[in-house]
């Protein structure tokens, strides 16, 4: 809403009384564009976009509203929902740097999947961050799921295992796996994950069947520089952008997509 807001706000202040489509207004749309984390390569194909509508179409300053709300919804892509397969365990991993909402977003996941009757299931893989296991379990409690968890500073890969063997126990079909918040240049981190991984695979074959990315939406353009990182060393599946609410720079989700081509 508050990036919807600043851009439609300030795109109809720009074009009001304007008559044509010139480099000017082009210029300053251009700001508003990046002013958003909207991000400097696609503001750069927005821009060029919209001056060949206006040569070969004669698109008009008054059209460039409805123009550019078609071309960020094509470069989004088509919605995608979580792939959820009802004849296995669906494990699903969430990562992301300290701090952008990975915990929380796990207690909203937990409470939406068992509303829509897919029995859910919590791992406490986060056993780094002080308090760590407690949050999750408070949200687990709210969600109404059970959260397997080990001490804290235990083995990660340890919980992991033990939450995909209670999950198989009890018939539940979807893992959330909650991770630690790694810096993207930590490669002893990223490894970690890999090992996670690999114990996941032991015991079920397609795991992880999602990756989710968890991106600070006020963090702007260093949100792709952590979802390049990741994605070089982690088969990222999905991105899900947090904290909307608190900042009118929403337009990373564009850029993302733009540069991954990942839902």
């Amino acid at each position: 809403k508050e990036t919807r807001k600043v851009l439609t706000n300030r795109i109809q202040v720009l074009i009001l009384g304007r008559g044509k489509i010139d480099d000017d207004l082009l210029e300053e749309l251009e700001e508003i564009l990046i002013g958003a984390d909207v991000g400097p390569e696609t503001s750069d194909d927005i821009i060029e976009h919209l001056r060949k509508l206006a040569k070969e179409q004669a698109l008009k300053p008054e059209g460039i509203p409805g123009a550019l709300a078609v071309f960020l919804e094509e470069r989004l892509g088509p919605a995608q929902p979580l792939q959820i397969d009802p004849d296995v365990l669906n494990v699903v991993m969430i990562v992301g740097v300290n701090g952008v909402g990975k915990t929380t977003t796990i207690g909203k996941l937990a409470s939406r999947l068992q509303k829509q009757g897919h029995p859910t299931i919590v791992a406490a893989g986060d056993t780094f961050r002080a308090a760590a296991i407690d949050q999750i379990e408070v949200w687990g409690e709210r969600a109404g799921v059970e959260v397997i968890r080990h001490k804290e500073g235990g083995d990660a890969a340890a919980v992991v295992f033990d939450a995909i063997h209670a999950a198989q126990a009890r018939a539940k079909k979807v893992l959330l796996i909650d991770t630690a918040g790694r810096l993207h240049n930590k490669t002893n981190l990223m490894q970690e994950l890999s090992k996670v991984r690999k114990v996941m695979q032991r015991h079920v074959p397609d795991a992880p069947q999602e990756v989710l990315l968890i991106i600070d939406a006020t963090t702007g353009q260093n949100g792709l520089v952590q979802a390049k990182e990741f994605a070089s060393s982690v088969q990222i599946s999905d991105i899900m952008i947090s904290k909307l609410d608190g900042t009118s720079k929403g337009g990373i989700a564009f850029s993302v997509a733009r540069e991954l081509g990942i839902p």
